[in-house]
């Protein structure tokens, strides 16, 4: 047991925990005026980039000039750890170099975009969400799926911390995490977007866009709306009383017969 839990094993365990919750906490903090799950996504992507930046950046520095089986740094230290179970980590394995480069630049990004996305109630939230979580999950296939094909030579598996939490909890977090963001977008998208046509959930989308767009509108609805918008535009004109023509009567009331016998 001893030999299991060393010194670098607890303080990166440990490193990791303090991740955790400060990034609970910084999740409340971000969200205080949010609802409860958007908290908790904050959270996660709070921790998501400080895993990038702060621990997978240093990697792709160190393999980048060397491997971090050779580097005397102090952050290659907690990568010589997980190389003890996947030796691709300790000795700069193309592949997965070339994957951490994509992860830290591309897939940090986002978690800060995503971040404000949230907090800011922008438009771009959920497409942001869907792209990092795509990004990650294939980030995690493309880094097991080669070595199980050729049969794992890489991976040490007879090693309960190895297998069960270097490999299986921390890789499993960036993958059951995206899938339920994915699916968290998607419902959104499900309720507040616009059925195809012939759906009758349609409804809705369609009063919406209507409004945004009057020459969709019909029959009266399509002759008040114009009159509305002729009016704004006459009376910030200098314009006052009804509209001339007869098109509007003294109440402002849109006069479909004086419009029809024009």
């Amino acid at each position: 047991m001893a030999e299991l839990f060393t010194t670098t094993t607890v303080v990166s365990l440990a490193v990791t925990a303090v991740y955790a919750i400060g990034s609970v906490g910084a999740g409340r903090y971000l969200g205080s005026k949010l609802p409860a799950v958007e908290k908790w996504i904050l959270a996660w992507l709070v921790f998501d980039a400080l895993i990038h930046f702060t621990l997978e950046g240093p990697f792709v520095v160190l393999s980048l000039v060397g491997t971090v089986n050779d580097s005397q740094h102090v952050m290659a230290e907690l990568w010589k750890e997980y190389g003890k179970a996947d030796s691709r980590w300790a000795f700069a394995d193309p592949t997965i170099v070339s994957l951490e480069i994509l992860t830290v630049v591309v897939d940090g990004a986002l978690c800060l975009v995503l971040i404000y996305a949230i907090m800011a109630r922008h438009f771009c939230r959920h497409y942001a969400q869907i792209v990092l979580c795509v990004c990650e999950l294939y980030g995690g296939w493309m880094t097991f799926c080669p070595e199980w094909l050729t049969g794992s030579k890489s991976l040490v598996t007879n090693n309960i911390l190895y297998l069960w939490v270097y490999l299986f909890f921390f890789n499993m977090l960036w993958v059951v995490i995206p899938l339920a963001l994915m699916w968290h977008s998607w419902v959104d998208i499900r309720d507040n977007g616009i059925a195809p046509s012939g759906s009758g959930k349609r409804k809705e989308g369609q009063r919406i866009n209507k409004l945004r767009d009057p020459s969709r509108l019909g029959g009266g609805e399509g002759l008040v709306v114009y009159s509305s918008m002729q009016r704004e535009v006459y009376r910030l004109g200098g314009g006052d009383g009804p509209l001339p023509g007869g098109a509007e009567d003294v109440n402002g009331r849109y006069n479909l017969r004086s419009r029809k016998d024009q």
